[in-house]
């Protein structure tokens, strides 16, 4: 454990100087207001001078006193957000439509044709970039915006601790996985194949470990990178985070799950060895989590968002699984609608929870946040929320993301679905009624959580990927039954 837990480290200090080298003739200017010192009985001002009225975040220093707090003020104007998210949205999108080119692809698969509850695996595996690499990303720009990133002790404290959490979390929740789908699988048959059952778990535990392992150290650099260029990680690393996490995750399932297909019968121990030596990794990436004290408390207490939002997605997948039986072009549309409402989410979840960490304790709200607001008033009243305006923005923005992402879809004449215009109205409803509820749920949640005394970085962005990918299936089905009902019954969507 040693060797492997040292051979960490050195992959964190190459990449600590790797990003140093690159971003060393960077010229950061940053434009900081400093409050004066207070004393232990002028705390109870503290909370009335930090309310925040517009949509910024206020970032606390690091190796802050409990005597004496230096409060950063850092104005984020709306422009310099929109720009932040929707150039890594774009990215994150068209790295959706990559991974849903896949899947239209690779649906026609010996291994999808005849294993049909690898389709249940789907959202669930993808999710992991909600469960584990989005909430990465989101507990990292939190650190990072609290200044817990500015020496290299912290960095590789921080890093080693986090990777060696979410690689321990990926092979159980890849294992928990499989067996959800090989149960889905059996309800409706009553029939349990041994083979399938050995190929779904091995599949699902192989790709959520080399999945999670890419998209760990890629998120590290992203943070890291941002930090030193002066922007906001909050804005780009969970984006950044989907753009790659559904087309790893897609392409490592889909290629492991064919192997494993064509193998069961020649070698069917592979399927068998590669079960018990992710199993047995698991000790081992737990004590390195245990043992560092940024990521101890989560081992223990993070796994129930995790496997609570492994199960919602299980059920989406379940719902992909009888929809695409149905309508061959859900498939494509599919993880687009799935993951721009995720991402979506996301940005808002860590913005909200950031702004908690930097004003606020847990179990207390500041006077300007609210747990139970109207959707209309999460979206629309900013004197019920800081975080209107980003949420009217994020809403806006998925509706040119959805038409950008479908018409490329269409341009490279993928898919089964032809886009007239009454599909786009139809498809553009569901996908926006999707956001608008997550952003709602977001608000509600992540003060919720932080009010009970929470950490929404660890808990509420697996909850609200969960649901986008369950709520962004089910309405992209009930769309597609709708299409069908009013006379679209040609080969695009019947097919």
């Amino acid at each position: 454990m040693s060797k492997i837990y040292k051979a960490v480290i050195s992959v964190v200090q190459t990449l600590d100087f790797a990003m140093e080298k690159i971003t060393s003739n960077i010229n950061i200017k940053r434009r900081r207001t400093h409050s004066s010192k207070m004393t232990d009985g002028e705390e109870g001002d503290i909370e009335e001078e930090s309310e925040i009225t517009s949509d910024t975040c206020v970032l606390l220093n690091s190796g802050i006193s409990s005597k004496t707090d230096v409060i950063i003020e850092q104005k984020e104007p709306p422009w310099v957000t929109a720009m932040q998210m929707f150039i890594p949205f774009l990215l994150a999108g068209f790295g959706m439509v990559a991974a849903s080119l896949l899947l239209d692809k690779v649906q026609h698969w010996p291994v999808y044709q005849n294993v049909t509850e690898v389709y249940i695996l789907v959202p669930a595996l993808l999710g992991l970039k909600g469960n584990l690499e989005m909430t990465l990303a989101s507990r990292l720009s939190t650190h990072a915006n609290l200044g817990h990133l500015d020496t290299k002790k912290q960095k590789i404290s921080l890093i080693t601790g986090n990777l060696a959490l979410i690689l321990c979390q990926a092979i159980v929740v890849g294992f928990l996985a499989s067996v959800a789908a090989v149960i889905f699988g059996w309800v409706p048959t009553g029939v349990i194949n041994v083979k399938h059952a050995l190929l779904l778990c091995a599949s699902s535990i192989v790709t959520a470990f080399g999945a999670s392992f890419i998209l760990g150290i890629v998120m590290v650099g992203v943070i890291i990178f941002s930090k030193y260029c002066n922007i906001n990680p909050d804005n780009v690393a969970t984006p950044i985070a989907a753009s790659l996490g559904d087309l790893t995750t897609l392409a490592c399932l889909s290629w492991l799950a064919s192997i494993f297909y064509h193998t069961m019968d020649t070698h069917p121990y592979l399927t068998s060895s590669s079960i018990i030596i992710g199993l047995i990794l698991v000790p081992m990436w737990a004590w390195i989590a245990s043992q560092n004290e940024h990521t101890h408390k989560v081992l223990f207490s993070g796994w129930s968002p995790v496997i609570t939002a492994m199960i919602i997605s299980s059920v989406g997948g379940l719902i992909l699984d009888f929809t695409v039986s149905q309508f061959k072009g859900v498939a494509v549309f599919q993880l687009v609608i799935n993951g721009v409402g995720g991402n979506l989410v996301a940005v808002q979840s860590s913005r909200i929870s950031t702004e908690l960490h930097s004003i606020a304790q847990p179990g207390h709200l500041p006077n300007h946040m609210q747990v139970c607001i109207s959707p209309c008033s999460a979206l629309c009243d900013k004197k019920e929320t800081s975080h209107a305006g980003t949420a009217q923005m994020l809403l806006l923005m998925a509706i040119p993301g959805h038409l950008i992402f479908s018409y490329t879809i269409s341009y490279l004449e993928a898919g089964h679905t032809s886009l007239t215009f009454i599909f786009i109205v139809v498809y553009l409803t569901a996908a926006l009624l999707q956001v608008f509820m997550l952003l709602y749920i977001a608000q509600i949640m992540t003060l919720n959580m932080w009010k009970l005394g929470i950490d929404p970085d660890n808990s509420a962005i697996p909850y609200l990927t969960a649901l986008g990918d369950l709520l962004g299936t089910l309405l992209l089905g009930i769309a597609f039954h709708f299409l069908y009902i009013i006379g679209d019954k040609d080969s695009d969507v019947g097919d």
